[in-house]
Parts: structure tokens; C-alpha cells; sequence
């Protein structure tokens, strides 16, 4: 979440409001388009519809849309700015990455409404103190530091309204977008994407869900004390509202400047690369948006805070063991074991072109050079992210890419988003010590 508010923005709560945005937006992006390419027979060049879309005003117009519509459009539009690396020119990637740290809070009367809903008449009567001014806001909801009659100091996650009766709807327009940009060489299979994205932004903006999440991650992580998770507070905590512990903290960007001693950097990256390995190969029970505002640092304790569990994956032990044979394929170096479990896991298909199924090989390879580096691995040094990307786009602009399978979309957004949060921690690790012990 951000903990920047910079303006408040009512939510567009029905239905009818919420497409008539997104109607707004596809005709402006169509007049974007447009203008593009007549500029482009100005200049008395072929029209380019990928050059046309792709520019620096679209990619601002796209990322102030869907930061005021909030919910599952902006959620969406997050994930994008995360994979954006492998698919967009740099102006794209600037514009969406703003999504991720967009900070617009509900008027004060909306936020009452919401409240008298859930909680009914006289719900003020609940708190000894009610701080309006929201701690963070972000796609789903926004925060608030409450203190309830018993003393109890909560933070109190406001769902924005409209957005869980909203998700079907929003990723079908986004879809429908998605579809437009067909001169994209990746093969996308959009529609099993739009299924798996619906059935995990239903769960996160069940709010009930993720409390049961909170209490079931408790219990996991119980025997790594540099974690924390907070306690639920169920006496408030509705479909819309979650109440849990409130955990006085730093943002963990805090820690982020190389002013901050390697050592605490390097051990909060160790923690959090120790904790995917655990949920991947041990829980099978994974949180998928590792946002680097997801977590608080406590520096008398030196404990790394979990603030979110709305987003989560569950995985059969097939899956998990498919990924454990590609991770031993790449740390031996076995080439043709790489290539049988790119196949197990659905990267590549006996039927692709030998090209495809060997670029698909590769990009294995290089998402897991952390793990096959012997000893300390620089993250922010090691420009896996540019050379990621560099090789996307000369697979995906040669002889193109299979789409990967929808159910790792958002394990993928783990993938990804821990490794960035190391990079910004300027973090040192020695991964493939770590995950040794789960192989």
C-alpha cells in the first residue's frame, strides 16, 4: 500500500459508472491511436500500430485512468507495470509504474457511507478514537488507524465501494483492451488469463477471506521469528472491512539506502527469498503481491512485518514439483532436463517450434540465475531485469513466445516483484545456498 495520499477521488461505486470510464478510455485511447498514425503518414512513414499505442501520452492517459477507477482495473494495471519490463518501451514501463505507488483516498462522506453500511447506525460507538486521514491507500482500499473501546489499536482496511461487484466487468474491458494490442508476437491466450485473473481478484477483495488468510499464514510463519504477521480482530472485520493488529513500523523502503548497513539489508532479503522457497516447495500456500509497501520493517527487533495476505496462491504438489525439477535442472546444468520440465510445467509444448522450446529454455535459465550463482548474489547489480527484458523482445520479435500458463500469472507477480524488492534493498544473498534445502 502507499502511504502517500496525495488527493482524494469518490470511487465510480456502480456498474454503469464503471463502464462508461472504461468507454471513455477505449475512445480515448482509440483518438490516441489515431493521431499517432496519422502523424506517422505525415512523416511519410508505414504505419506502426504498436509505435502508435506505445507512446509516453497514452501510457500517462492509461495510468491516470485506472488509478482513479481503483479496484480491479488498477489492481490489473499493477501487475502489468510488473511485467512491463519483458513488453514495453521505457515510457510505458514510467508511466504504469506509478500504479504501484498511487496514493487517492475516498471523500470523507463516501468513506461514512461505507462504514454505516457494514457496521450499521452508531457505529462510531465502536472506537474510542477513528483517525479519518487513511495511513495508506491503494487499489482495493485504504487504511485507517483506529483504536477500539477496549483499548486495542487497530488498522482498519476500508474496502473502496463497488469494487468486489466490479471485478468481472473491469477485467473484461481490460481484456478487451488487451485483445486490441494485437501486435504483440507473444501468444497470448487472453481469455484463460481474464478467467484466472478474475477468480484471484474475487478472493482479494473478499475481505473475510484474507482475514482467514492472516490467521492461517500465523500459524505457518509461526517458527521464523523474523517474520510477523498481525492478529485479526474478527469482532470487525466484515466482507469489506478487515481489522487486525496495528504494527508500529517503518516502510520497508526505509532500510533501502546503502546508509543502512549491508548486513540488516541482506538479512531482510535472505528473510523474504527464504520465505517464497518455503511457500512454494513446503506450504504451498503462497502470498502473490510481494509490493514492497506490503511490508514494515521494526528496527528495535529487526522483524520484517506481512501486511497483506488478500492475494494468495494455493498449489497441488504437481505444480510444486515441477517447478523443484526445473530449479535442479538449472542448478546441474542438464539442458534436456530444463527442457522436460519447461514442458511439465506448460512454458513449452513438444508440438512448438524448436526455436520457441529453446528460447523458452533460456528464459528459464536466466529467471533462475539467482539461484544457480555460487555464493553472494548481487541483486541490484546483477541488471537481470534489463537483459530479462532484452531477451523477451528478441524472442517475442523473432519467432515468439507461448504464453505461460494461466495459473502462474500471479506467482510470476511473486517472482518478479520479490526480486525487484531485493534489488531495491541493494541486497547481496547467497540464494542458492538457500534453496539447496528445498531440493
Amino acid at each position: 500500500m502507499s502511504s502517500t495520499i496525495r488527493k482524494r477521488s469518490a470511487v465510480p461505486a456502480s456498474r454503469l459508472s464503471r463502464v462508461l470510464r472504461f468507454g471513455l478510455l477505449s475512445g480515448e485511447l482509440a483518438l490516441a491511436t489515431a493521431v499517432g498514425t496519422a502523424k506517422q503518414l505525415g512523416a511519410g512513414r508505414r504505419p506502426d500500430l504498436a509505435a502508435a499505442i506505445l507512446t509516453p501520452g497514452t501510457a500517462d492517459l492509461l495510468a491516470r485512468r485506472l488509478a482513479t477507477l481503483r479496484g480491479p482495473a488498477m489492481k490489473l494495471g499493477q501487475i502489468l507495470s510488473l511485467h512491463s519490463e519483458e513488453l514495453l518501451p521505457e515510457s510505458f514501463q514510467t508511466a504504469l509504474s506509478m500504479l504501484r505507488s498511487q496514493g487517492y483516498s475516498m471523500p470523507d462522506t463516501q468513506l461514512r457511507r461505507v462504514l454505516g453500511r457494514e457496521y450499521g447506525k452508531g457505529w462510531q460507538q465502536r472506537f474510542e478514537r477513528f483517525d479519518f486521514e487513511p495511513v495508506a491507500a491503494a487499489s482495493i482500499g485504504q487504511v485507517h488507524r483506529v483504536v477500539k473501546r477496549d483499548g486495542r489499536e487497530l488498522a482498519l482496511k476500508v474496502q473502496y465501494p463497488g469494487v468486489a461487484r466490479s471485478v468481472d466487468s473491469d477485467v473484461e474491458n481490460l481484456a478487451s483492451l488487451l485483445k486490441r494490442l494485437d501486435f504483440l508476437p507473444v501468444r497470448l491466450d487472453v481469455d484463460a488469463l481474464a478467467a484466472e485473473a478474475k477468480r484471484q481478484l474475487r478472493l482479494e477483495t473478499d475481505y473475510e477471506s484474507e482475514a482467514r488468510n492472516l490467521e492461517r499464514y500465523r500459524k505457518l510463519v509461526s517458527e521464523m521469528p523474523e517474520l510477523v504477521v498481525p492478529r485479526v480482530d474478527r469482532s470487525l472485520t466484515t466482507g469489506h472491512i478487515l481489522a487486525m493488529d496495528w504494527v508500529e513500523g517503518e516502510p520497508l523502503e526505509s532500510i533501502a539506502s546503502e546508509a543502512v548497513p549491508a548486513s540488516r539489508r541482506n538479512a531482510v532479503a535472505r528473510t523474504l527469498y527464504e520465505l517464497m522457497f518455503r511457500e512454494l516447495f513446503e506450504f504451498r500456500f503462497m502470498q502473490t503481491d510481494p509490493n514492497i509497501a506490503n511490508y514494515l520493517y521494526v528496527p528495535a527487533t529487526r522483524q520484517v512485518v506481512l501486511l497483506d495476505l488478500g492475494s494468495v496462491g494455493e498449489y497441488p504438489a504437481r505444480f510444486s514439483e515441477g517447478y523443484r525439477r526445473a530449479c535442479r535442472a538449472v542448478l546441474a546444468g542438464d539442458r534436456d532436463a530444463v527442457r522436460a520440465a519447461a514442458f511439465e510445467i506448460g512454458y513449452a509444448h513438444p508440438d512448438d517450434p524448436e526455436a520457441m522450446i529453446r528460447s523458452s529454455v533460456e528464459i528459464i535459465e536466466l529467471a533462475c540465475e539467482p539461484l544457480a550463482h555460487r555464493g553472494l548474489y548481487d541483486f541490484a547489480g546483477s541488471r537481470l531485469v534489463t537483459r530479462g527484458r532484452d531477451l523477451g523482445l528478441e524472442v517475442m520479435f523473432g519467432q515468439g513466445l507461448r504464453s505461460p500458463p494461466p495459473e502462474t500469472m500471479f506467482l510470476h507477480r511473486k517472482l518478479i516483484g520479490t526480486f525487484l524488492v531485493c534489488a531495491k534493498l541493494h541486497a547481496r544473498v547467497n540464494v542458492h545456498a538457500l534453496i539447496e534445502r528445498f531440493l
